[in-house]
């Protein structure tokens, strides 16, 4: 016989409670976000409302917002710290009470600006791809062909470039939308959408694009046609910078190349980012800052967007519901009815306190980004700019790492200077001669002055370039060079080189 014993394992494992789980969603969403993240749950739950509400005896504020804009929180230490990450206990009964009923003002706390400054502005205007289908209209296609050049024009890419072949839009054109048509008649609506303005759009390459934009210029100059002449016959040559041998086959001056190079450099190699209005992309997208930089008396606050996001409550009609059903004879079918409401309480009251936590997390940890980058803020150097870890500001907030990681993915503040994402304040450190750390970011823009300052007709090789950066107290290596430079996408010292 087998003998059969009982054995005991143990083992460590760890689980996130819902409101953990929803907090660490919220901290990923920016602030454009949010309030359709919130219109969802609105959508979703019942128990959760939307507006201030009032009872006979008292507001949603009385009951439920403190004096600093936060919901109390039973149990929690004041003056510590709760990272969203923590476990925390949930007491269920506590929706049964009436003076209980949980409720959230999203503000920010102790705002030193004016509640009454919400709004940010938002940048308007219609996107090219907008402006390429208006265009369709005015050209004397048929209303078949017109909807095949539509949607010819989403396979533009963000640069302006139509680098699909005409047998792949033919095969794409039947694969997604059952039409058949004859590589010829691609090729003639093709064709016309490259009469579009900008010049150059939907050009299949750069040698194209650019040929194009000569072509449209007027008066057709000496320059102009040498300039075309360069690109159609000599695009490669032109292109590795072999100068003297283009000169010397075309048998010009310095002064008529010179004169040529000008124009074609005055060319925009990438052609919807010539469109006036905004930026290239099928629904534009819009930056709005989680956060802005507002100085007061010669003081700096950091101050949490909260644009439209509106006042949530937990439903007191659900609250009541729940009692009623509590001290009702429990069967079947009230124990099922219960359980549904407790859920959707349970659900509403961890919404709101995920919001809440998610604003305490964002705003402690954007001001201790403001303290240790201070210098920045103040002036908008970017040599002032310290290094600075994902770490450092764990250590500071007493948050992990992972926490501190999604505050700042997708996040942006606006500064006296402009807006800048937050991993901008983050980079690695080096020491100088002087013994002083500095910031990568310092060393970077110290190289690329130095580029800028080049003589172009004899430009600084990395050795150079190293060379000088040593002579600025950044004793740096040759490969770190050419890996920043590799970074900025900055060609070799051959390739920078011009007449």
């Amino acid at each position: 016989m087998q003998k059969v014993g009982l054995q005991q394992n143990m083992t460590q494992t760890t689980k996130l409670s819902p409101t953990q789980i929803q907090v660490i969603r919220m901290l990923e969403i920016p602030s454009i976000e949010l309030n359709q993240r919130i219109n969802e749950e609105l959508q979703e739950n019942p128990a959760l409302e939307e507006g201030r509400e009032q009872t006979e005896d008292m507001t949603i504020d009385d009951m439920s917002i403190d004096e600093e804009g936060y919901m109390p929180d039973d149990g929690y230490e004041e003056g510590r710290q709760r990272d969203p990450l923590q476990n925390e206990d949930f007491n269920y009964e506590q929706y049964i009470s009436d003076d209980e009923t949980p409720g959230y003002m999203l503000r920010q706390p102790s705002n030193p600006v004016d509640e009454d400054r919400r709004e940010v502005p938002i940048i308007g205007g219609s996107s090219l791809i907008e402006e390429l289908k208006a265009q369709v209209y005015l050209t004397d296609m048929t209303k078949p062909q017109r909807h095949i050049a539509k949607w010819v024009l989403g396979n533009i890419d963000d640069d302006g470039y139509l680098r699909r072949t005409t047998e792949q839009l033919v095969d794409d054109l039947m694969f997604q939308e059952q039409l058949s048509v004859t590589d010829e008649e691609m090729e003639a609506i093709v064709k016309q959408i490259k009469e579009f303005d900008p010049p150059g759009i939907a050009s299949a390459n750069l040698q194209e694009c650019l040929l194009k934009q000569l072509e449209v210029k007027t008066p057709q100059t000496e320059a102009i046609r040498l300039a075309h002449t360069i690109l159609k016959d000599y695009f490669e040559a032109f292109s590795k910078h072999w100068y003297d041998k283009i000169k010397q086959r075309l048998e010009c001056t310095d002064e008529q190349f010179q004169s040529a190079v000008q124009e074609i450099i005055r060319l925009n190699q990438k052609p919807a980012n010539a469109f006036t209005g905004n930026m290239y992309e099928t629904q534009r997208e819009t930056i709005i800052p989680d956060f802005t930089i507002e100085e007061r008396d010669e003081e700096l606050f950091v101050v949490l967007n909260t644009g439209d996001i509106p006042e949530l409550h937990v439903s007191r009609e659900y609250s009541d519901m729940l009692s009623e059903y509590s001290s009702m004879p429990q069967n079947a079918e009230t124990r099922k009815a219960t359980q549904f409401i407790k859920q959707k309480l349970d659900s509403a009251r961890w919404f709101i306190d995920a919001i809440q936590q998610r604003n305490e997390t964002l705003m402690r940890t954007m001001t201790e980004i403001l303290k240790a980058q201070y210098d920045f803020f103040l002036d908008g150097e970017e040599t002032s700019l310290k290094p600075m870890v994902l770490q450092d500001i764990a250590d500071r907030t007493g948050y992990d790492v992972s926490t501190i990681s999604r505050v700042s993915n997708s996040k942006y503040v606006q500064t006296r200077f402009g807006t800048f994402p937050l991993k901008y304040f983050f980079s690695e450190g080096m020491t100088n001669a002087e013994g002083d750390e500095v910031s990568t970011r310092e060393i970077k823009k110290i190289m690329l002055e130095l580029i800028a300052a080049e003589d172009k007709r004899n430009p600084l090789n990395d050795d150079q370039l190293a060379t000088l950066m040593a002579e600025h107290g950044y004793p740096i290596a040759r490969r770190t060079i050419a890996k920043y430079r590799d970074l900025f996408d900055i060609p070799v010292a051959r390739m920078r080189k011009s007449v």
